[in-house]
């Protein structure tokens, strides 16, 4: 057992953290003289030591763990497998413990622990048919068929060009998702602006505008009307109106950050208060859109004008010092290899975001739709939320590499004066006006800490609140569903830490639209009578909600 500890260890000193991590950037080009913490190794190797004894003592028996990858009832039956597992799960533990044991400055250990990860999430038993006993009893069971139609799924996915998470041929936007009713109102090539048919006699004067992520389609706001977001807001007697990106081809190839924010965010902007007669709206922006948005209100702020009367934040970065797990990614030699390639012209491929976004939750999000599809032959559930994660967009090459750049990288937008957007220099101290900002505790795109460093950020009067779950589960929470909580500060006060923060914060059960929607209508202004068209003067409807941008493949 001793030989063994000495030659794992001699493995991860040696391993290719370049093939592991496949493109990370820094990992490959130069091999790190790894180093560990002589007390934590030495505690690594007793723990290590135990374990196995433990494990030699209990012989061909399933291993006690939580890990649904090996908790079913045929892991237990067939000893090889419980072995094969068992043996899996005490490497796994000890290597992440060597990545944890590291001697190394912080962003070197966690690249280190994330290649790990990967390496260790692929490896699992549970991934090859010749270990993996649950697949291999169903394959008895149906006398084959299940391996012919895992064969079967994955021609299919080959073919598709991705894993399947969920039965696409279930989904169709604007049949089943994306089917609050509305009218496309003002389009050109980065957008198209959706109003959404009234659903109260009387509206707020000042409309409301949803800024959704260009690297997403807009309809996850919108997936089912149990679950929309925007028909939320419709139905709280809002005028709402909505982005939808365009999905970026050969033709938008140049397109930039500041073509985005003046041609996309600045434009919805004046064409709502257009449509509406409002001098002032409402504007929500989420994730990367509520980036652009505080661009955008940054710029405008700069020109002296100030339409927006309030702004909410939904997981969204201002400030990107804590980027978490995507940190591993940046650094001056990726992005200045994102700049060569694409930074002049060319397309980021919607495909390669999802893969990325899909690998910092692989067992999750990649290996157990691999196992379900390809192992056993099941088709996976139907689910309008994995349908909509895998209809990927893309991003015009110029507009990445900026965004790189000025944000993950050089962190510009909390520099006053340092980024220069559509020829203003960008100053985040002068977007003064109410905000909301919403936080998902366990995020993994946008952290906590990150959502809430927004609240040091702006000036203006701000309430945070922050919601369980994470990235999407999180925000997408109807009342009506009872699920999950949300904590609210009753003072009001907003240290400068979010863990300080939570101290005096207070936990309510279910969805935190509820707080929102008060929020909301505190600064809507009057209620008028809700308009009987669409669009306005040279503004009129020209196709039914969703549009035609939202329905274009990557």
């Amino acid at each position: 057992m001793t030989e063994n500890w000495s030659k794992a260890v001699q493995s991860f000193q040696g391993m290719d953290l370049g093939a592991i991590g496949g493109s990370l950037p820094g990992v490959g080009a130069k091999q790190p003289d790894i180093r560990f913490a002589p007390d934590k190794l030495q505690a690594l190797q007793q723990q290590y030591l135990q374990d196995a004894v433990g494990m030699f003592s209990h012989g061909f028996s399933a291993p006690s763990t939580a890990d649904k990858r090996f908790s079913g009832e045929a892991w237990g039956s067939n000893p090889v497998a419980a072995y094969s597992a068992a043996v899996y799960l005490l490497n796994a533990r000890t290597m992440m413990g060597l990545a944890d044991a590291v001697e190394a400055d912080a962003k070197t250990r966690s690249r280190i622990r994330f290649a790990v990860e990967q390496w260790m999430a692929a490896a699992a038993p549970s991934n090859f048919l010749a270990f993996n006993a649950e697949a291999q009893k169903k394959a008895i069971e149906t006398k084959g068929e299940s391996i012919a139609k895992g064969m079967q799924n994955l021609v299919h996915d080959l073919r598709q060009g991705h894993v399947s998470m969920t039965d696409e041929s279930l989904f169709e936007v604007g049949k089943n998702v994306a089917t609050t009713e509305g009218a496309v109102v003002f389009e050109n090539a980065f957008f198209q602006l959706i109003e959404y048919k009234p659903l109260t006699a009387k509206v707020y004067e000042k409309p409301f505008l949803l800024v959704p992520p260009c690297i997403n389609k807009f309809y996850i706001l919108d997936l089912q009307p149990e679950n929309s977001l925007v028909r939320y807001a419709v139905a709280q007697g809002h005028r709402t109106f909505v982005v939808s990106w365009r999905n970026p081809d050969a033709s938008m190839a140049t397109a930039t950050w500041d073509d985005y924010i003046e041609q996309a965010v600045i434009k919805a902007i004046a064409v709502t208060r257009e449509i509406s007669g409002s001098p002032t709206i409402n504007a929500l922006g989420f994730c990367v859109g509520g980036t652009m948005l505080g661009t955008a209100l940054a710029v405008l702020a700069a020109r002296g004008e100030k339409p927006v009367a309030s702004a909410t934040f939904l997981t969204s970065l201002l400030d990107f010092t804590d980027t978490g797990i995507l940190d591993v990614f940046i650094d001056e030699a990726f992005v200045q290899y994102r700049e060569k390639e694409m930074g002049k012209g060319g397309l980021m491929k919607g495909q390669d975001l999802a893969s990325t976004f899909s690998f910092l939750r692989p067992n999750d999000l990649v290996w157990n739709y691999v196992v379900g599809n390809y192992l056993k032959g099941e088709t996976p559930p139907p689910f309008d939320l994995l349908y909509w994660n895998s209809d990927s967009t893309n991003l015009p090459g110029p507009y990445y590499a900026w965004y790189l750049r000025n944000t993950y990288l050089e962190n510009n937008l909390v520099k006053p004066g340092k980024a220069t957007v559509c020829g203003e220099k960008v100053d985040l101290n002068k977007v003064d006006m109410p905000v909301y900002i919403y936080g998902s505790r366990e995020d993994h795109i946008v952290p906590i800490g990150g959502a809430y460093a927004s609240t040091q950020v702006l000036p203006g009067k701000k309430r945070f609140v922050m919601g369980a779950s994470g990235h999407i589960a999180g925000v997408i929470n109807p009342p009506e569903k009872k699920k999950r909580s949300h904590w609210i500060r009753a003072d009001g006060k907003l240290p400068k830490t979010q863990a300080a923060w939570l101290e005096g914060a207070t936990e309510y059960p279910g969805s935190w639209w509820t707080d929102w929607a008060a929020w909301l209508k505190s600064h809507a202004g009057k209620q008028i009578a809700a308009p009987k068209t669409y669009g306005k003067g040279k503004y009129k409807a020209t196709q039914p909600a969703p549009g035609s941008y939202v329905k274009a493949k990557a």
